[in-house]
């Protein structure tokens, strides 16, 4: 059996809805996986005034490097008039957003649908 690559670990979707740009992650997140979700990040923050949308609803692990590119990308958004918002953070992922206070700072939604329904966050 061939072993798994960075790649076959951990992927992002990027799709626009309305306003919002969903970036739907699957796999597990961490310092060997992140590339991926930073560069989606990078493209994404390029535009102007988008709402992101980054949805944790197929990811069963992140670490501090998932953590600390989301916070990153949470200034680097509020400077270009847009948020990031959390989506469906499972058990695992919730814990470690919680215990470091990083859910308080962030506007997290049980699922793309309701945040898609309410109106726009703004992270502050």
């Amino acid at each position: 059996m061939a072993p798994t690559g960075a790649a076959d670990r951990f992927t992002v979707d990027v799709r626009h809805v309305g306003d919002a740009v969903v970036l739907a992650l699957a796999g597990e997140l961490d310092h060997d996986t992140i590339g991926p979700l930073r560069e989606a990040l990078d493209a994404a923050l390029a535009g102007d005034g988008e709402r992101l949308l980054v949805d944790f609803s197929d990811v069963g692990f992140c670490d501090s490097t998932g953590l600390n590119i989301l916070l990153r990308g949470r200034l680097a958004a509020r400077e270009s008039g847009s948020s990031i918002e959390l989506v469906g953070l499972g058990r695992p992922v919730e814990r470690m957003f919680r215990i470091t206070g990083a859910d308080t700072v962030f506007t997290v939604y049980p699922d793309v649908e309701r945040a898609l329904a309410e109106r726009p966050g703004h992270d502050g």
